[in-house]
């Protein structure tokens, strides 16, 4: 029965619910997946979440977990983090929260602003010169990345690890806005990191497209 494990809801485009799969499959903790339409939400994710987004990690205990990034922690910690993905969170504790941070505050709504312009902006001209704005922003965040990468092939080190997976999904976002005007950015480091990941087998196993859950259905073990 599908109370054996936890209920994950979310869904596929998300970047946050993206890196909380990632988490999860890293962690090698089996969940019950709910995929869910955010443009019809099911009365049985909104029970379970305070702020009606996803992901959502309803426990066993009772504990629903509604942050990515604490979903990302949980799983790791509860694992032993078999991956080593909390290395870097160990040896430098502060610069990865700010980090993550920033990444999660300052870029997020770059990218918000940069991709989704024409909702914040009154008319096309506004617009454009609302996402030229939040671009040239997101651009100091990846310029940052790219800089990092140049020393080490990953954020988290010698190895992906939390900053990377907490990331990538919104980085790609920023790709997804302009992919031809982000390939020609003289990134070779940020560049050859995001590609790989898109390439990767732990990329295309966590965007497996499912149909949205309804009362009833299967359960879809991941």
């Amino acid at each position: 029965m599908e109370q054996e494990w936890p209920i994950f809801w979310s869904f596929r485009r998300c970047p946050y619910a993206m890196r909380a799969r990632l988490a999860l499959k890293s962690a090698g903790i089996t969940v019950a997946l709910r995929e869910i339409l955010l443009r019809d939400k099911p009365d049985a994710f909104l029970a379970a979440s305070k702020s009606a987004t996803v992901p959502v990690l309803e426990l066993r205990d009772g504990r629903v977990i509604e942050e990515s990034l604490d979903i990302m922690f949980w799983a790791l910690q509860e694992a032993g983090d078999p991956a080593g993905w909390l290395s870097g969170w160990s040896l430098r504790k502060q610069e990865t929260q700010a980090f993550l941070d920033e990444l999660d505050g300052e870029f997020k709504t770059d990218l918000d602003r940069y991709k989704y312009a024409s909702r914040y902006s009154a008319d096309a001209q506004s617009a454009l010169e609302l996402a030229n704005t939040h671009r040239a922003g997101g651009c100091n965040f990846l310029n940052r990345i790219d800089m990092r990468l140049s020393k080490k092939p990953f954020l988290n080190g010698y190895s992906a690890g939390l900053e990377d997976y907490a990331a990538l999904p919104f980085v790609r976002q920023f790709r997804i806005a302009d992919m031809k005007w982000f390939d020609k950015q003289s990134w070779p480091f940020l560049q050859k990191w995001l590609q790989a990941f898109l390439h990767s087998q732990v990329f295309k196993g966590v965007m497996y497209k499912y149909k949205p859950w309804v009362p009833g259905a299967t359960p879809i073990i991941f």
